[in-house]
């Protein structure tokens, strides 16, 4: 499978605080596991069980390419779901999705 990151999920990524969290979350990118639940309008919400309830929003097509994007913890859930949402309305009008 093939795994793409916009630089917003990037720039998360790199200003989590502990480096052990950083480094396990990039292991888990490469292959998802923990509750995958859709929050709507074709982007999943993964959730992992450690640190401060880290969620990372993703969009899929086919087995072959994963977008990862809008990364966060459950206090700001509702409003990172929602920018997943425009995150990937801007991507498909770029034609990159």
């Amino acid at each position: 499978m093939e795994i793409r990151t916009t630089d917003e999920f990037d720039e998360w990524l790199d200003k989590l605080k502990n480096s052990k969290d950083r480094i396990r979350q990039c292991d888990l990118a490469g292959k998802p596991v923990g509750d995958i639940n859709t929050v709507g309008e074709g982007v999943s919400e993964l959730r992992y069980h450690f640190g401060p309830g880290y969620r990372v929003y993703f969009a899929q097509k086919t087995n072959v390419l994963m977008m990862l994007f809008a990364g966060g913890a459950k206090r700001g859930q509702q409003s990172d779901i929602d920018h997943a949402h425009r995150l990937l309305d801007q991507l498909k009008e770029e034609n990159k999705w």
